[in-house]
C-alpha cells in the first residue's frame, strides 16, 4: 500500500469522525483539496530542506577554499612543497599515460571504473526526489 493511499485512508477516517460530530454540509471536493494542501506543504518542507543542504554545501566549499588560502599564506614552505609534489605527480601521470598509449583496453576499463565511482559518489550525496 502506497504512502499516499495510506495517508488518504487515514485522512478519510479522521474526516468521518469529525463529520459525525458536526452537522454542517461539506463539499464533495473537500478531501481532495485538503490532501492537495497537505501534499503542497510536504513539498515545501522538502524544498526548504534541499535549499538548506545546498547552502551548507556552498558554505563548506567556500570554507575549504578559504582554509587552503590561509594555509598557503601561513605555511608558504608547505605550500611550495605541495605544488612541487603535485607537479611531479602530473609529470609521472603523463609518463604513465604515454607508456600505455597503445593499450586502449586499459583506458576503457579505467574510464568505466571511474564512471562507476563518480556515479556512486553522486548517488551517495544527492537525495532521491
Amino acid at each position: 500500500m502506497s504512502a499516499d493511499k495510506l495517508n488518504e485512508d487515514k485522512f478519510d477516517d479522521m474526516l468521518k469522525q469529525a463529520l459525525r460530530r458536526h452537522i454542517e454540509p461539506v463539499p464533495d471536493t473537500f478531501t481532495a483539496r485538503m490532501l492537495k494542501r497537505v501534499k503542497e506543504s510536504e513539498q515545501q518542507k522538502i524544498l526548504a530542506r534541499v535549499v538548506i543542504q545546498e547552502r551548507l554545501a556552498l558554505g563548506g566549499c567556500i570554507a575549504v577554499a578559504v582554509a587552503v588560502i590561509v594555509a598557503a599564506v601561513v605555511f608558504p614552505d608547505a605550500a611550495r612543497v605541495f605544488v612541487e609534489k603535485a607537479g611531479v605527480f602530473i609529470e609521472r601521470a603523463a609518463e604513465a599515460a604515454e607508456a600505455r598509449r597503445g593499450q586502449w583496453q586499459f583506458f576503457t576499463v579505467l574510464a568505466g571504473v571511474m564512471g562507476f565511482a563518480a556515479y556512486n559518489l553522486v548517488r551517495t550525496f544527492v537525495s532521491d526526489s
